[in-house]
């Protein structure tokens, strides 16, 4: 299945279950090669999406029904960034940073993973539980005990996403700089700021104009984190003396770029593109949505309920 299969299949098809969003994040895993930042994004997300399954039997959350209903609107906020990505589109800004750069040499797997977690949480989430709540109608601190009992979870699967993502000892030259870096980030600060822009988001429901200024500013606003989580701190080699993406190195461990790599450095949004305006996979992308297809900010502010422009 190609990728713009995917697309077609996401936008489609969204899951209604649990386990129905599992077997897409599992779809999306087969069709990417494990070097690309959003596949590793998508491996974290899996892991993330099973302990959060595994949980809503045994009493652990107080309305397991609601926790699975928020599990499956969530999901689709990133599934359609996926989509968007594979149609040709620009995924919502927040996502941006992501898709853009995850073929650069320079970034970590560990930046691929936590920039995924950023956009997802910081925006993605809060957009989810508003749309939980009108759906069901009730207030968020109604759901509150039990978006925090996803917390310890979250919690777990950070852990060990970072411990197995560090750098390795033939990397100690880019761990110390990658290490300050992702110590500025966390999951239990991310989902706290999550929850109060749940709280604004809930307060301007009735006011569409300041509901949709909000979102498009949280939207650009951890967009611009996400960049930053995933500046280039140094090329990720591989045992054959290549570095993750497949670029080879001189004698002395220095990446030989090529034009194109460095133009992608410099403008990150050109990555994977080629001469004639397609990218890597040979798609044309679209400077802006067709007539007939909602741009994808515009897709995510109706999936969640608040009005859009």
């Amino acid at each position: 299945m190609t990728r713009t299969a995917t697309a077609r299949t996401a936008t489609t098809r969204r899951p209604v279950t649990v386990e129905e969003v599992v077997g897409r994040l599992r779809e999306i895993a087969a069709e990417l090669p494990p070097t690309d930042g959003v596949a590793v994004f998508n491996q974290a997300y899996l892991t993330v999406t099973e302990a959060v399954r595994d949980r809503l039997v045994g009493g652990y959350f107080a309305d397991p029904p609601a926790m699975a209903e928020l599990d499956v609107v969530f999901a689709g906020r990133y599934l359609l960034a996926v989509a968007a990505d594979a149609a040709g589109q620009d995924p919502p800004a927040c996502w941006r940073p992501l898709f853009a750069l995850r073929a650069h040499p320079g970034v970590h797997p560990l930046q691929f993973a936590l920039a995924g977690m950023n956009a997802h949480i910081q925006h993605d989430l809060p957009l989810a539980v508003v749309d939980l709540c009108l759906r069901r109608g009730c207030e968020p601190a109604g759901v509150e005990a039990d978006y925090r009992r996803i917390n310890g979870v979250l919690a777990e699967v950070e852990t060990a996403v970072r411990e197995q993502l560090m750098p390795g000892p033939d990397l100690l030259e880019h761990a110390e700089p990658l290490t300050h870096l992702l110590g500025t980030w966390s999951v239990e600060a991310a989902r706290e700021g999550a929850w109060a822009a749940v709280r604004e988001l809930w307060e301007l429901r009735r006011l569409p104009g300041a509901a949709r200024a909000f979102a498009a500013a949280l939207d650009g606003s951890v967009g611009m984190l996400g960049r930053a989580l995933l500046l280039p701190v140094g090329p990720h080699h591989g045992r054959d003396g290549q570095d993750g993406q497949g670029q080879g190195h001189d004698g002395h461990g220095r990446r030989q770029d090529t034009p194109e790599t460095a133009a992608a450095a410099r403008l990150p949004e050109a990555r994977n593109r080629t001469a004639d305006g397609t990218d890597a996979g040979g798609r044309a992308r679209a400077g802006r949505a067709q007539p007939d297809q909602p741009r994808p900010d515009q897709a995510q502010l109706e999936c969640s309920g608040l009005p859009s422009a």
